[in-house]
């Protein structure tokens, strides 16, 4: 079981939504709401929302939406309770003891005893480094030029060579092996147990909130894999995390450095670069992505100058720019890596190549470029024919005219013949068409069927319905008689407009409030939000808009009845629809006070 409803909705109502959001997007008053450049996906020009009225936000580009509760969870990667809590202690407000199903228990204990054996394990590991046997490692990390203080900074550790070590401590301390073998710390067979890292320095692997979730271990010695993170565990996700994120968000850049290795991030660090950052043993995913874009709108790459290093990089750029993100290529040869490079130049060295860091774009061109023998006039054609498409995939003309000019200067290609090769091109593609999506339909595979418009149509009015009645209750005073609760026919629709007309008649009207109900399933959660917003800004004022709120009621409860008729269970029922479907007809719905 959740916190008490009623205490959700006092930290909701403590917590003004502009106040909070407002405190990581820049916001803009236009009329009633607030608008601003949604956190959530890619935009120009803003569709992001924020309504204090409702209390609630919504994107009209994405359809991310909710209330102040989700925001905090979606923005910061949080869980229910964590930002619960955080909005909690910005209200001043100390929230009761949760309770619990058994389930929940279990799973909070569990979680719990996991962390705190990730803690233990951690200072172990730092324990043996500074001993004598840990010598090993501790003279590989001073040969790496490392400090005391960034080992300390980063609780670098050993794991010793013998392969039980960790796994005999922890039984000392109590854990049973049921619990050992969720830490992914051990391996625990029928002939023994052993620990999963042994031999290796160990590299604490730490959440945004500075909690151990694993462990990442560089052999010593030739032995392999030279570098092996922990497994996927219930704390460690490492398609999810970041290492080096937890110091690198409260960072004063405007931008994050991304970073190959561990290694590279701790001398990044050591040098003053504490916005740097490193995946964990694994390509750049979406979700890495998506997490950076809660801390910033800028990355630097910072990978291996190696062919590796590059196509790391043209893996990244399309993930990064999906989300939003700016992304430029830091140039580090001769050198191969960031830490290479900062022992052999330093920090203001290091710093020059930040300010002449490429944009993503022109480094792509420039690996593009490298694929083709410039000396052979047909490769060189086609490099240009090549380079042309991808400018293709600008759909604005300024910004496309933009990025010609600098290619043209950059390759010392005439900016007229390549400006003509960019229309030509676009010209060939089938009107309406985009460069980034190359498959084409026929018009009768993209034609919508007249059914699938028809229930389309009946769900938007369904939508529009319930909008108008959250942002004007009032309007209850105009369809009372004729629209109830069960003539929103959509399951979801029905839920959702069930509490609404219980709300209004209770006097306690709250969209946000509502919500709260559906946060624990994203899909109906997302959909419910996007039925408070369905698209009408302005309030119903003039002709125009006082027709299609008659129209749209006219709608709801001509296909109410419409789908009653269907499910008739004998002749009386249907001939009462029938009735209610004539009287329909000769129904004058209106706005202005004193007529129905």
């Amino acid at each position: 079981m959740r916190y008490p409803e009623e205490v959700i909705e006092e930290v909701r109502m403590r917590n003004d939504i502009v106040d909070v959001i407002s405190g990581y997007v820049k916001l803009q008053k236009k009329g009633k709401d607030y608008f601003g450049l949604c956190p959530f996906h890619n935009e120009k020009s803003p569709s992001f929302s924020v309504s204090p009225g409702k209390q609630m936000y919504y994107c009209f580009g994405c359809g991310a939406g909710g209330n102040v509760i989700t925001f905090i969870m979606e923005y910061e990667n949080y869980s229910f309770t964590e930002a619960l809590k955080l909005l909690a202690d910005r209200a001043g407000m100390a929230l009761p003891e949760k309770e619990y199903t058994k389930e929940e228990r279990a799973g909070e204990d569990l979680r719990r005893t996991l962390l705190e054996i990730n803690k233990l394990a951690a200072n172990y590991f730092y324990y043996q480094l500074k001993h004598p046997q840990g010598r090993a490692g501790y003279e590989y990390l001073k040969k790496r030029q490392l400090t005391d203080d960034t080992i300390r900074h980063f609780g670098l550790g050993f794991a010793n060579k013998t392969s039980d070590d960790l796994y005999r401590f922890l039984k000392e301390k109590g854990y049973s092996d049921e619990i050992l073998k969720e830490t992914g710390l051990v391996t625990i067979e029928e002939k023994g147990a052993h620990d999963k890292f042994w031999n290796r320095v160990m590299f604490p692997i730490l959440d945004v909130n500075n909690r151990v979730i694993g462990f990442g271990g560089r052999v010593m010695g030739d032995g392999t894999p030279k570098y092996l993170n922990s497994p996927e565990t219930r704390l460690f996700d490492k398609s999810r995390n970041l290492f080096g994120l937890n110091y690198a968000r409260t960072s004063r850049e405007n931008y994050l450095l991304i970073c190959e290795g561990y290694m590279d991030v701790i001398a990044m660090h050591q040098a003053g670069f504490t916005n740097s950052v490193a995946s964990l043993g694994t390509a750049f995913t979406s979700q890495h992505a998506a997490l950076l874009k809660r801390y910033t709108s800028q990355v630097i790459l910072t990978y291996d100058s190696d062919g590796a290093g590059v196509k790391a990089a043209l893996r990244a750029i399309p993930i990064l720019k999906e989300v939003g993100i700016s992304v430029k290529v830091l140039n580090m040869r001769p050198y191969k890596d960031p830490d290479e490079f900062m022992k052999n130049l330093g920090p203001e060295a290091f710093r020059q190549r930040i300010e002449e860091a490429k944009n993503s774009f022109l480094f792509e061109i420039d690996v593009l470029k490298s694929l083709y023998d410039m000396e052979d006039p047909e490769q060189k054609t086609r490099f240009y024919q090549e380079t042309a498409r991808r400018l293709l995939e600008f759909p604005e003309a300024l910004e496309r005219d933009n990025y010609i000019q600098a290619v043209s200067k950059e390759h010392m290609i005439p900016y007229e013949d390549l400006r003509r090769l960019v229309n030509q091109l676009g010209s060939r593609m089938a009107p309406g068409s985009s460069a980034s999506l190359r498959s084409s339909y026929s018009q009768e595979e993209r034609k919508p069927s007249p059914k699938k418009d028809k229930e389309e149509g009946n769900r938007r009015s369904q939508r529009l319905l319930l909008t108008w009645l959250i942002e004007n209750p009032k309007l209850f005073e105009r369809i009372q008689g004729i629209i109830t609760a069960e003539d929103f026919v959509e399951p979801l629709y029905q839920k959702v407009a069930q509490m609404v007309f219980q709300a209004y008649e209770n006097h306690s009207l709250n969209p946000a409030q509502i919500l709260n109900h559906f946060i624990n399933d994203q899909e109906q959660y997302r959909e419910v939000a996007a039925l408070f917003n369905a698209g009408l800004n302005e309030s119903l004022s003039n002709e125009e808009q006082k027709k299609a709120f008659s129209e749209t009621v006219m709608k709801v409860k001509k296909h109410s009845l419409d789908q009653a008729s269907r499910q008739a269970k004998d002749m009386k029922e249907l001939q009462q629809i029938i009735q209610a479907q004539a009287a329909l007809r000769s129904l004058h719905i209106s706005l202005d006070e004193g007529t129905n």
